[in-house]
């Protein structure tokens, strides 16, 4: 069991753009796929939120996602598409700055095609939830965080503060 340091606020690494899986490095996928697990898994102990992790958000600049909701899934070099016009607007969070929330504004539906840990081409449609949780992992991978996204000056919280 391996949990990694999240990278907080702050740090430059959190604002890289990531670079693309290669074929080549399947055999180092397994290993970063535990530890976005265990990272997830630990930081949801602590704070009882968390139910997706992208690995800039570990310090590998790789475009991966995995997600722990009702079972996990593992998103290597995922392209958003068929974003709907219809938005959400919802307080986010973010494990790299765990006590605030951001005030944002997301598409309710969204379509992600990507390979999964297999190397195999798979496409998926989601949406509220699912879909606002996957957009928030996306930027991550385009060293954007939900403080470029907030709505206004006054979108932002302390987590204890919202009722």
């Amino acid at each position: 069991m391996t949990i990694r340091e999240i990278l907080l606020l702050g740090n430059p690494q959190l604002y890289e753009v990531s670079v693309d899986v290669l074929e080549s490095e399947i055999d180092t996928l397994p290993e970063i796929i535990h530890d976005l697990h265990d990272t997830i898994v630990e930081f949801r102990n602590q704070y009882g939120v968390g139910r997706a992790i992208a690995a800039p958000q570990i310090g590998v600049m790789k475009r991966i996602i995995y997600m722990h909701t009702d079972k996990s899934y593992v998103f290597i070099n995922p392209v958003l598409k068929d974003l709907s016009t219809e938005m959400i607007e919802l307080w986010d969070d973010c494990m790299c700055f765990p006590d605030i929330l951001v005030r944002v504004k997301r598409h309710r539906y969204c379509t992600t095609d990507y390979l999964d840990e297999n190397w195999e081409i798979q496409s998926m449609k989601l949406k509220d939830d699912l879909s606002e949780l996957l957009q928030h992992e996306y930027d991550h991978l385009n060293g954007i965080l939900a403080f470029s996204r907030a709505i206004d000056g006054s979108s932002f919280s302390y987590r204890n503060q919202i009722q």
